[in-house]
């Protein structure tokens, strides 16, 4: 009885001894990152962003812009340059009180600087198209903008305590009056800092709002210089009380509160105007967080 020969690769795999069962390999770290399983992943390490990340992005494009050299640079040389040309004016012969009043008229110039640089680093995004790419590499809104606000905020206001302190050092060794009490001392320093600060800020959340640099510069000198110059011309007796309101609540006139010498004697005192200022800043703001996220770019 003729038997049949199993074919060569039959006896191979009979021989063969079995394999263990084969466990599918873990998928990729970076897949989640990568879209569905077994789609392409990037030998880059992908990890997920943070505020610290887009704190980093805005430091790097606000320091690395000339339009923030100019800016800043000018608002320190108005600042530092008015103080000293105004201490020397004023010379030591002539007792002054406030002391540090006189350098309230350069810190008002040197917020025009900061305001401008507060719109041109939002708006310009929108001009160029370059906002696209910043919500492309930080595709979350709340937290572009929250990191614009910190960097612009801090940096503004380091600038401006320094210019304000040195100025207030001039003043003191160089004029003659009583020596300021600390609150003076902090109001003409750290307050008008921190007043110049949240104009800038303001003005961010202004050019987050209209996303045109020329607009939103436009409407923040309006809310700087226009309510005095409409007092200028209520001369009517039935509009006092009005042009007493816009003369006390301008912004001139906060700072020059700040200093101890407000223009008029019936308005806020002392640390009230920051206080106003940052009440007005919080809700323009908060209007620029719900533009920004309901708007398209």
């Amino acid at each position: 009885m003729l038997q049949t020969q199993a074919p060569p690769q039959a006896q191979a795999q009979a021989q063969a001894p079995a394999q263990p069962p084969q466990h599918p390999a873990p998928p990729h770290p970076q897949q989640a990152f990568a879209g569905a399983a077994g789609g392409y992943v990037s030998p880059i390490p992908v990890r997920p962003t943070h505020l610290g990340h887009a704190l980093a992005s805005e430091w790097t494009k606000i320091r690395s812009v000339r339009s923030t050299i100019w800016t800043l640079g000018v608002m320190l040389l108005l600042i530092l340059g008015i103080g000293l040309l105004a201490s020397l004016a004023a010379g030591s012969e002539r007792e002054l009180d406030p002391l540090l009043g006189v350098g309230f008229v350069g810190v008002l110039l040197g917020s025009l600087c900061v305001i401008t640089l507060g719109v041109l680093s939002i708006s310009s995004e929108y001009g160029t198209g370059m906002i696209r790419t910043t919500l492309t590499a930080s595709p979350g809104r709340v937290r572009m903008l929250t990191a614009k606000a910190i960097v612009f905020f801090a940096l503004a206001l380091a600038l401006t305590t320094v210019a304000t302190t040195l100025v207030a050092l001039l003043d003191s060794a160089l004029l003659n009056g009583p020596a300021p009490t600390a609150d003076q001392w902090l109001r003409a320093t750290l307050g008008a800092g921190l007043y110049v600060a949240l104009l800038g800020l303001l003005a961010l959340s202004v050019g987050t709002l209209l996303r045109h640099s020329a607009g939103a510069i436009s409407t923040m000198m309006g809310v700087v210089l226009l309510p005095m110059l409409l007092a200028l011309f209520l001369q009517g007796e039935s509009l006092k009380d009005i042009q007493r309101a816009l003369i006390e609540y301008s912004v001139p006139s906060a700072l020059a509160t700040l200093y101890d010498i407000p223009f008029l004697s019936t308005g806020p005192t002392g640390w009230t105007p920051l206080w106003i200022l940052a009440g007005v800043t919080a809700v323009v703001l908060g209007g620029a967080y719900a533009a920004v996220m309901q708007r398209d770019v």
